[in-house]
């Protein structure tokens, strides 16, 4: 079989697998936020911090939630790995310094898992297990949380209440994130990845040198990891070390889960806005950008331009032979187009064209199908765009599932899509201004630019990938790439869920001929053209300075 056919099934049984679970999954999700029943465990868990999940927030209460929740965890991690090396299990690694303590605390509480560190040479079980991996099912329940609020919103009519965070939190993690990783975590350890608390093992390798082998709990980390879009792998390769990633089978396994609940959330949303239809849309607009993403990157990678790659035969730098070009490409273009972050191959080798798809998935907003909830809204939001450049071209006031879009929820919208690419120039601007941002480059010219214009906007959209010949673990990237983490998951919250608050206090709006309908493809495809056209014109010029004159180069 030629490598091209077997991509070419490979992508159709992932798409099919897809396809086969957006139904039940989507389905079962809009019952758990739906439901006006406790389980037994949730009820002791409102108990145990003093909730009281029936009573409805307004979307001041439901932030306040999601801040609070999220500095508590931030502190908690801190404190956490700085004193790693007085608790059991320490397996003799040192208290991280406190610029990457703050950095990592920062990167896991919002779903970004950036990794200025190795974890098998420095984060002990307990950190890796009660720190790390609890905040991958909490950052992620937040996120469901958020897009359900704005769901709500839509779904809801004179009124502010959005629900009760509490409650949205403890069901994502309780029905949702816990039993599918659960039953994840077992399919990854019967495959061949590890789960122990062993200590470090040295071995004599073939040539006679020594090597220590760090155990752990990978198989536990690596389900939540992929299922709740965090990325934050327990050794440093990530998905490339075969302890986290063993094979063909765990490989597509992975991609199918880090796409799985995004693709199945447009579902929920159909569901429980009362129309299907409206979900097939925006799904479709997801799928639509995902598959050109992945053919495009592909197809540059087999091409492999440039004299060095033709002399070799192909681009197999930083890529393995048990994976190859294709499904290396489906897992980076899956996982930057997410807001997953982990990787089977390194992103810094690939070319340059194709380097700049990857980056150009996370600037689009990781909403093609973007992180486990952060994906919906963002799609949300720019389905507003779409409608309210629609209205413009008609002259009628822009409506969107019988809520108008009036000049307070046109002003939130354009809050949120201008954060990150503010946070994604500013931070590259000042890091290329500064001493120690050019002297993390390992590399000179277009190339070296890519990979701190990478870096920024890796951590402000949230995703965690690096290129990786990027020196990050300095004071100067772990501070300000912790806040563009920071500042670039929590401030678009703030004004996603004060935009579910004004759509819930509207009146619905009755359709009527002029109404644009929503459902069809013809918005799916006005809301795909707008968001190539929107990121296009933010980031052209950034992208022309790095990977796109990089590529013309070769």
């Amino acid at each position: 079989m030629s490598p091209v056919l077997a991509d070419v099934l490979l992508v159709t049984a992932l798409i099919g697998a897809l396809a086969l679970a957006h139904r039940p999954l989507g389905d079962y999700m809009a019952a758990v936020y739906s439901s006006k029943k406790h389980l037994r465990i949730e009820k002791w868990i409102y108990r145990s911090v003093g909730a009281d999940p029936d009573a409805e927030m307004r979307w001041p209460a439901y932030l306040r939630g999601v801040l609070a929740f999220s500095a508590v965890g931030v502190i908690f991690l801190y404190v956490l790995q700085r004193v790693q090396d007085k608790l059991p299990l320490s397996l003799g690694f040192k208290a991280i310094t406190p610029d990457q303590a703050f950095n990592t605390a920062v990167s896991f509480v919002s779903n970004t898992n950036w990794q200025s560190y190795s974890g098998e040479v420095a984060m002990s079980h307990v950190t890796q297990t009660a720190g790390l991996a609890v905040e991958n099912f909490v950052s992620a329940a937040v996120g469901i949380a958020v897009a359900v609020a704005l769901v709500r919103g839509f779904a809801r009519s004179r009124t502010g209440d959005l629900g009760n965070f509490w409650a949205d939190l403890v069901r994502g993690v309780v029905r949702i994130l816990l039993p599918l990783s659960l039953v994840v975590a077992v399919l990854l350890i019967a495959a061949g990845v590890i789960q122990n608390f062993g200590d470090i093992h040295t071995i004599t390798t073939l040539t006679g040198d020594k090597q220590a082998i760090s155990p752990g709990a990978v198989a536990s980390q690596e389900a939540i990891k992929e299922v709740g879009t965090n990325g934050g792998g327990f050794f440093n390769a990530n998905s490339a070390h075969p302890f986290e990633n063993p094979g063909g089978f765990t490989n597509l396994l992975e991609i199918f889960l880090l796409l799985l609940i995004p693709f199945s959330l447009p579902r929920t949303f159909g569901k429980m806005v009362g129309n299907v239809r409206q979900g097939y849309a925006i799904v479709a607009a997801m799928g639509i950008i995902w598959f050109l993403g992945v053919v495009a990157v592909t197809w540059i990678e087999y091409a492999h331009p440039g004299t060095a790659s033709q002399l070799a035969g192909g681009s197999m730098e930083g890529k393995e032979q048990r994976f190859g070009e294709g499904p290396s490409s489906l897992f980076a273009v899956s996982t930057t187009m997410t807001s997953t972050g982990s990787v089977n191959s390194f992103h810094d080798s690939y070319q340059g064209l194709s380097g700049g798809v990857l980056l150009l998935g996370m600037m689009l907003g990781e909403l093609a199908p973007g992180g486990v909830g952060s994906g919906l809204y963002g799609m949300l939001i720019m389905a507003i765009i779409a409608v309210f450049i629609a209205g413009l071209m008609v002259g009628r006031t822009p409506e969107y599932l019988g809520k108008k879009i009036g000049t307070r929820e046109i002003k939130l919208a354009a809050c949120y899509i201008l954060v990150t690419p503010a946070l994604v120039l500013v931070g590259t601007a000042v890091a290329m201004a500064l001493p120690d941002g050019r002297e993390a480059m390992t590399n000179i010219g277009a190339h070296g630019f890519s990979e701190v214009l990478y870096a920024y906007t890796s951590a402000s959209n949230n995703n965690g990938s690096a290129f990786a010949g990027f020196g990050a673990n300095t004071p100067f990237f772990n501070t300000t790439l912790g806040l563009c983490m920071a500042l670039g998951r929590f401030l678009p919250m703030v004004f996603v869920l004060a935009l579910a608050g004004s759509l819930a206090g509207q009146k619905p709006v009755p359709e009527t001929a002029g109404t644009l309908r929503t459902e069809k493809p013809l918005f799916t495809g006005l809301l795909v053209g707008a968001i190539m056209i929107i990121t296009g014109l933010t980031f052209f010029p950034a992208l022309a300075l790095g990977p796109l004159a990089e590529g013309l180069a070769t």
